[in-house]
C-alpha cells in the first residue's frame, strides 16, 4: 500500500498489544543475530526472612564475594520479583533464573484460562486471547541459557519449583552458579571481587564476547558505585561503593566467545551492536513507491535535535521483519528485551520514517526498545534499560543533544502535525516507562535546582509507590493492576474525584479517560510546567491552555522545584496559535519545492499563561518525496520558533508570538 511520506511513512500503526512472554522458537533460538539472554527478573513475593539477609547468606555458604552477588542480582533485576511472573525469556527471582519450559507452560496455562491483552488498533479497544505457542514436548532441546534454574536446583539441591519461587532460594541458586562456573574456569573461590570476571560474564548467558562483557563491565561498573533501593515486594537492599574495584577483564578471554558487530554500526563499545539494514528500495513503478526511510546528510544538512524512544509492541523477530520490509516503516535502532542487545537499521545521518511527525522525523533519531507498554515487568529488563540509555548517551553526546526531556522523548510526547492527526499519535513507551531511572543510568538524573515555591516544576513523582488507577491493560475499562509509574493524573480541581482535564484534540466530544493509552491528562517524569497555583497538598501546573491539578503532598512529592525558561503571549495578544511543527514562512520555498501550510493544531495559548521552552529554532521543512534523492531539498525560513512543553506532548510556538521569563 502506498503511504503518504510525510504522515503516515512516519507512524508505526498501532500494533496488537499482546502479552508473549516466550515462543517454542524463542526458546530454540533467541535471536541468532546477537546475544542470547540475560533479563530483568520475577520470583514470588519475599516470605520469611530479609532479602539483605539471604544474599549475606548465599555468599557465605558458597564463597562468593557479597558484592558480587549483589550487583549480578541488581544488573538482572534490581532486586525484584515481579510477583512470580516469568520474564520474556523466561527467568525467575532477583538472580533471573532461567526456566523456558515452565515458563512455555505457564504461559500456555495461562491462555487456556483466559488471559488476555489488549489488541486491535494497539489502544486498549478491545481484547483477544494472549497469544502463546504450546510448550515443547519433554525431551525437547532448550539452550542451556534458559535453563539455569535446572542447574542451580541441581546444584544446591533444592526443588526448581523452590528455586523459581522463593528469593532466599533463589539467591543461593545464583550464588552456587557464580561459584560453580569460577571453578570451571579454573580460578580460585577468592574474597577479591575482581577475581570473579571471566564468571560474571559467562552468567549474563551472552553468546557474543561483546556482550559477555558489557554485562560483566556493567556489574563491576554497579559494585564501583553501590546502589540502594527499596524493591516492588518493600525490601530495604543496599551494596555498598567498592569504587577500588578493578576486574581482571582478561578472563572472559577463556569463554571463547565470538565477536559481534562491525565496522558499519555506530553504538557505543560496551554494548552488543549488530548491523540489520533497513531496506531503501523502490517497491513499485511510482517515483514514490520507495522505503523505508530517506537517504541525508545529517548534521551537515541539518541538525539531529531529538532521539524518541519507543517500545516495539511487536516481539523482536516480528520487528526485524517489519523494519526490514521496504513497504513498512523504518528506525535507526531496536533494543532487544532480553539482553540489551542492538541492531542498527540505517546510519544516524539518514532520516527515518517513526514518530508519525515528518518535522520530528527528519530532526531525531528513532530508538524502539523491544516491549509492550502493558507488560513492563516482563519486557522493560534492567538490560535493555542500560544498553538504551548507553546508546542514548552516546549519541547525544556524538550530536550535542541536551539530556533533558525536551530533546529525549517518548513517541508519546511526539504532537500531532494538523487536527486531523492528533487523535492518531502513538503512546508507546507508556506510563510504566521508568523515566527517572533511565535519566540516571543517561547521568543525568532529575533534582530541584529552585526554591521550594518556584515558578515551576519537574514531574519527579516516586516511581515504586507512585500507581495511579489505569484501565485497559486487558481489556477496555478493566483497571490495570497496580503498578509503579512515571505519569501523574491531572485534574480540573485540587481533589481526586475532580474530573480530568480535557484534551480537545483528543476528546472533542468528551472528556479525558484512566485508559492507559489515554495521554490526555497526564504529566510525564522529568517533563517540566509552569506553576499555575497551590493548594495544600496540590500544585496546578498550565497545561494544554487550561490549569490542571495533580496530587503533590510533602510526604510524597510528585515534583521538584525547577529553573525555567518560560514562554508566555506578547502582549496586546488574547492567546497565540500552537503548532506541531516548525515549518518555514511560505516566501522561504524555492521554486519546485511545494509550500507546507503552517496550520495550527486545535489549542490555543492564552493570554496569562506560561509553558516552559526547550530550545529556539528556525522553520525548516525536509523535501524529500522520491526515490531520487537528487530532488531533495531541506528548506530554511527566517521566522523562528520556540518549542515548549504543552500538554503531555512537546508543541511549538512563533518566538513572535510570545515574551521569554526566567523563573526560578
Amino acid at each position: 500500500m502506498r503511504r503518504d511520506r510525510h504522515s503516515a511513512r512516519a507512524r508505526a500503526g498501532h500494533r496488537p498489544v499482546l502479552r508473549t512472554v516466550l515462543t517454542a522458537g524463542t526458546a530454540a533460538a533467541l535471536l541468532p543475530v546477537l546475544a542470547v539472554t540475560q533479563p530483568a527478573s520475577a520470583a514470588q513475593p519475599h516470605r520469611a526472612g530479609s532479602l539483605q539477609q539471604a544474599f549475606a547468606s548465599a555468599a557465605h555458604r558458597y564463597h562468593v564475594p557479597e558484592g558480587v552477588l549483589l550487583a549480578v542480582s541488581y544488573m538482572e533485576s534490581r532486586w525484584d520479583t515481579h510477583a512470580g511472573a516469568p520474564s520474556v525469556s523466561g527467568g525467575y527471582g532477583p538472580m533471573h533464573l532461567t526456566d523456558a519450559r515452565t515458563a512455555l507452560a505457564q504461559s500456555h496455562a495461562d491462555a487456556r484460562a483466559g488471559d488476555t491483552r489488549a489488541a486491535g488498533d494497539g489502544r486498549g479497544d478491545t481484547a483477544r486471547p494472549m497469544s502463546v505457542t504450546a510448550a515443547p514436548a519433554k525431551n525437547a532441546e532448550v539452550p542451556a541459557s534458559l535453563r539455569t534454574a535446572v542447574r542451580a536446583a541441581t546444584l544446591t539441591r533444592v526443588p526448581e519449583d523452590r528455586v523459581r519461587r522463593d528469593p532466599a532460594a533463589n539467591v543461593a541458586g545464583g550464588a552456587a552458579l557464580l561459584a560453580a562456573d569460577q571453578k570451571a574456569l579454573g580460578h580460585p573461590l577468592s574474597a577479591d571481587p575482581a577475581d570473579w570476571y571471566g564468571a560474571v560474564a559467562r552468567y549474563g548467558g551472552s553468546s557474543t564476547r561483546t556482550a559477555a562483557a558489557g554485562f560483566a563491565d556493567s556489574v563491576y561498573a554497579t559494585l564501583r558505585s553501590g546502589e540502594s533501593r527499596t524493591t516492588d515486594q518493600g525490601q530495604r537492599v543496599a551494596l555498598p561503593a567498592r569504587p577500588s574495584v578493578s576486574p581482571r577483564t582478561a578472563q572472559v578471554d577463556a569463554l571463547g566467545l565470538p565477536k559481534s558487530g562491525g565496522g558499519t554500526t555506530e553504538c557505543p563499545k560496551s554494548v552488543a551492536c549488530a548491523w540489520v539494514p533497513a531496506p531503501y528500495e523502490q517497491y513499485g513503478p511510482n517515483p514514490g513507491d520507495y522505503g523505508n526511510h530517506d537517504l541525508a546528510d545529517r548534521p551537515h544538512d541539518s541538525s539531529i535535535d531529538y532521539i524518541v524512544i519507543h517500545d516495539t509492541e511487536e516481539t523482536w523477530d516480528d520487528t526485524l521483519g517489519l523494519v526490514q520490509d521496504p513497504t513498512y516503516l523504518g528506525w535507526h535502532y531496536t533494543v532487544r528485551s532480553s539482553d540489551g542487545a542492538i541492531a542498527q537499521h540505517m546510519a544516524t545521518k539518514d532520516v527515518g520514517w517513526h514518530a508519525g511527525n515528518w518535522y520530528i522525523n527528519s530532526k531525531s533519531i528513532g530508538v524502539e526498545n523491544e516491549g509492550f507498554l502493558t507488560d513492563p515487568d516482563a519486557w522493560f529488563t534492567e538490560s535493555m534499560y542500560r544498553s538504551s540509555a548507553a546508546l542514548v548517551r552516546y549519541l547525544a553526546s556524538r550530536y550535542d543533544i541536551p539530556l533533558d526531556r525536551q530533546h529525549i522523548i517518548g513517541h508519546d510526547n511526539v504532537p500531532g502535525t494538523v487536527p486531523s492527526t492528533v487523535a492518531g499519535m502513538h503512546t508507546d513507551p507508556g506510563p510504566y516507562w521508568d523515566w527517572a531511572h533511565y535519566f540516571r543510568l543517561l547521568k543525568a538524573p532529575f533534582h530541584p535546582n529552585a526554591g521550594r515555591r518556584s515558578g515551576a516544576v519537574t514531574i519527579d513523582p516516586s516511581y515504586r509507590d507512585n500507581k495511579p488507577v489505569l484501565t485497559g491493560c486487558v481489556s477496555a475499562g478493566t483497571p490495570c493492576a497496580p503498578h509503579g509509574s512515571s505519569a501523574v493524573l491531572l485534574h480540573t480541581a485540587p481533589s481526586e474525584s475532580a474530573p480530568l482535564v480535557k484534551d480537545v484534540g483528543l476528546h472533542p466530544t468528551g472528556g479525558s479517560t484512566t485508559d492507559v493509552n489515554d495521554t490526555g491528562a497526564r504529566a510525564s517524569t522529568g517533563q517540566q510546567y509552569a506553576v499555575a497555583d497551590h493548594q495544600g497538598d496540590w500544585t496546578a501546573i498550565w497545561y494544554l491552555g487550561q490549569k490542571a491539578w495533580l496530587h503533590d503532598a510533602r510526604n510524597a512529592p510528585a515534583t521538584v522545584p525547577a529553573r525555567a525558561t518560560v514562554a508566555t503571549p506578547r502582549a496586546g495578544l488574547s492567546s497565540i496559535p500552537v503548532y506541531g511543527r516548525a515549518y518555514p514562512e511560505a516566501s522561504a520555498y524555492p521554486a519546485g519545492v511545494p509550500v507546507q501550510a503552517q496550520t495550527p493544531l486545535q489549542y490555543k495559548l492564552p493570554a496569562g499563561q506560561s509553558y516552559v521552552v526547550g530550545g529556539r529554532m528556525p522553520g525548516e521543512y525536509f523535501y524529500s518525496t522520491t526515490f531520487d534523492t537528487s530532488h531533495q531539498a531541506w528548506v530554511r525560513g527566517r521566522e523562528q520558533y520556540y518549542e515548549i512543553q504543552f500538554g503531555q506532548r512537546v508543541a511549538f510556538v512563533k518566538a513572535a508570538d510570545v515574551t521569554l521569563h526566567r523563573v526560578k
